[in-house]
């Protein structure tokens, strides 16, 4: 099934007022059942290797201008998936994401019914808090929807 850019349609003076940027994916799943805790476990745990390899090589880069790297500041005790903080969840949909001095971002998933069958979207929210957020939101974008469209399709079994 293929990975479609849709309009984001989650709230964002809820989630993240002052978001600057949202954008949302989506994939058809059929008549699973799937929740939004297992989507992105599996989405965001089991995502490509090649995933994982940019994320080593952007704590590398940004380290040094103290943004958060998973392994510095992930946090000892509380719900995560991923490095990311889950921050509410229903079984339709997980909120996750970081406040940081250069931005602060939700990733969120929502597991939807419809009609023609479920589908699972993918929105991101983000909101720059200085200038090195804004270059820092630049740099990743050509990375951001191919990431975002690797992730939803390991839910295409």
């Amino acid at each position: 099934m293929p990975v479609r850019e849709i309009r984001p349609t989650v709230e964002r003076d809820v989630l993240l007022p002052g978001a600057q940027f949202v954008d949302a994916f989506c994939i058809g799943i059929g008549d699973r059942a799937l929740d939004a805790r297992t989507a992105a476990v599996r989405m965001i745990e089991q995502g490509p290797s090649w995933i994982g390899m940019l994320m080593r090589l952007r704590n590398l880069i940004v380290a040094p201008f103290g943004l958060k790297t998973p392994t510095r500041d992930r946090p000892a005790h509380g719900d995560t998936i991923g490095i990311f903080p889950v921050r509410s969840e229903t079984p339709q949909r997980i909120v996750a994401g970081f406040d940081d001095s250069h931005l602060d971002f939700r990733v969120v998933i929502d597991v939807e019914g419809g009609e023609n069958g479920r589908r699972v979207v993918a929105s991101t929210l983000v909101r720059t808090n200085n200038r090195i957020g804004r270059i820092y939101l630049a740099t990743i974008m050509p990375f951001h929807r191919a990431v975002v469209r690797a992730m939803l399709r390991q839910l295409a079994d």
